[in-house]
């Protein structure tokens, strides 16, 4: 099984993006925040099934990402072999991932290419809920964002076409 990894960041801040209006009418967003909240994302999809595999930690760390691959590990636990791409964050090299990764020789990490985003399938998936849930709307927490994500991507936990379509390279 060959499944790509990659993080992201979920706030309570809105992103500004493009939107249609009316010609000399500038659209207003609501950005009313008391303070900045902020939890990282760790996910990894099978681009074959559009399975996804989610959880979300307070930051991005090898404690987190090892957190990351039990779950891995759970999910796909009838799979004899599963290949994992990552990009290269430092904590994907930790040392301390080192006796994890021995211990489960079922899972080999492998490293995509510097600086090649367009590469990872999961980047347009990001792409597509940040579209759906953080550009130019305004939520007042962190709760109700990352409830939005689940609204969003729970159909996903399973093989679907959403995120198969999604992931496909049309070069």
């Amino acid at each position: 099984m060959v499944l790509f990894e990659d993080e992201f960041s979920l706030s309570n801040t809105a992103t500004i993006s493009s939107s249609w209006a009316p010609i000399g009418e500038q659209p207003i967003i609501s950005c009313k925040q008391a303070r900045r909240e902020r939890v990282t994302g760790f996910g990894s999809i099978n681009p074959q099934t559009g399975q996804l595999i989610v959880n979300f930690a307070q930051k991005g760390n090898a404690m987190t990402f090892k957190k990351h691959l039990r779950k891995i590990l759970r999910t796909c636990k009838d799979k004899r072999k599963i290949v994992l791409y990552v990009d290269y964050v430092r904590y994907h090299h930790a040392k301390a991932l080192k006796p994890f990764l021995e211990a489960h020789p079922e899972l080999k990490i492998r490293y995509l290419p510097a600086y090649s985003p367009d590469l990872n399938p999961l980047e347009r998936v990001w792409w597509y809920m940040r579209k759906n849930i953080t550009h130019n709307r305004f939520l007042s927490s962190i709760k109700e964002r990352i409830a939005k994500f689940w609204q969003l991507l729970s159909a996903c936990l399973v093989p679907n076409r959403l995120l198969k379509n999604i992931c496909v390279i049309n070069y």
